[in-house]
């Protein structure tokens, strides 16, 4: 998946918005600008592109042991994981990506979960 596929994909989801931070990441937030975050696409390692999100628990033991995944850098601690661009198809990587949004929506009060129809 490119960049432009993830920023396409992300867009899709109810109730995004795109920051570029942290040096250039695409960050993907719900509720917008200002809500939690659900998936960081950055070029940090140049060589290869990488994801960063917050997967389910059984996404978690799915993958863990995959080649390319791993607890993700400064994020590891509270659950993320950080996922190399070729690590996994791109639909088993929009899955893992729609689960993180749902997951992190659920922190949303629920006026703004009614307000965004999540």
């Amino acid at each position: 998946m490119t960049r432009d596929d993830f920023n396409h994909f992300c867009a899709g989801l109810t109730a995004t918005a795109n920051v570029v931070q942290l040096g250039g990441a695409s960050v993907w937030k719900v509720g917008g600008e200002k809500g939690p975050v659900f998936v960081i696409y950055s070029d940090w390692q140049k060589d290869n592109d990488a994801v960063v999100l917050k997967p389910s628990e059984m996404a978690w033991e799915i993958w863990r042991d995959a080649p390319g995944v791993r607890l993700a850098p400064y994020l590891g601690r509270a659950g993320w994981i950080q996922i190399d661009k070729n690590a996994m198809s791109a639909d088993e990587l929009k899955a893992l990506i729609s689960g993180s949004h749902a997951i992190n929506a659920q922190k949303l009060t629920k006026k703004k979960r009614a307000e965004f129809g999540l």
